[in-house]
């Protein structure tokens, strides 16, 4: 008697193998997702937080005044409130990298009262 597998028995178990993955992978297309969610979400917080300080070192007390990067971001005259600018996880340029640091390519800042926003994916990547 011959020793091995049979070739339906090869087709099978890739069968099996191929629904098996078809389905993990949304699955864990969908965490990725709300991983980079839930991490750009946390940047905001930490965008806040640092206008929030900029306007108590600053003195401001009314919600429709301006802040920008340059106010609030790594080597800013009044003071560094962010220790790095803040990159969504989702965005990514035409090479698949992520964007460059050190531009705020990724985040809308708004006025002081008003949350920040993300660029890349301005619908769901919401502070509330």
């Amino acid at each position: 008697m011959k020793k091995g597998f049979t070739l339906v028995e090869i087709m099978i178990v890739v069968a099996i193998i191929g629904l098996l993955a078809a389905i993990a992978i949304p699955s864990f297309m969908r965490a990725r997702t709300t991983s980079q969610k839930n991490s750009c979400i946390n940047n905001l917080r930490q965008i806040e937080a640092a206008k929030d300080q900029y306007a108590l070192e600053m003195g401001l007390t009314n919600f429709s005044d301006a802040c920008d990067f340059a106010d609030i971001g790594p080597g800013a005259t009044g003071g560094s409130f962010l220790k790095q600018w803040p990159i969504c996880p989702a965005s990514t340029n035409f090479a698949g990298t992520p964007s460059i640091a050190g531009t705020s390519n990724d985040y809308t800042i708004q006025v002081i009262g008003t949350n920040a926003e993300c660029k890349i994916v301005s619908g769901t990547h919401v502070l509330k």
